[in-house]
């Protein structure tokens, strides 16, 4: 058993456990097996590739939040409290 790729046009579409022998198939699929630089959302032209997606900006109640955080954690500080002991006690 291994792992493999179902490639549609150039994309990886998903990862399967297959032995390379059994009848199976994915119709307008090839099913390559995968390298450790294979990942759904991928490409594949030979090679696998894959590009981390870039992370959604923060919403401006995160932003908010943060920010809030930041100047508690720093107040507390202020008064002495070390880093880990502001962390430990809200879990930041």
């Amino acid at each position: 058993m291994a792992t493999y790729a179902v490639v549609r046009d150039g994309l990886v579409e998903n990862m399967i456990i297959w032995d390379g022998q059994t009848a199976f198939s994915v119709p307008d699929c090839e099913l390559i097996e995968a390298t450790s630089d294979a990942r759904m959302g991928g490409t594949y032209d030979g090679a696998f590739h894959f590009v981390e997606p870039t992370p959604p900006e923060p919403t401006a109640e995160q932003v908010a939040r943060q920010e809030k955080l930041d100047s508690v954690k720093s107040k507390l500080e202020a008064l002495g409290l070390t880093t880990e002991e502001v962390s430990e006690a809200f879990g930041i």
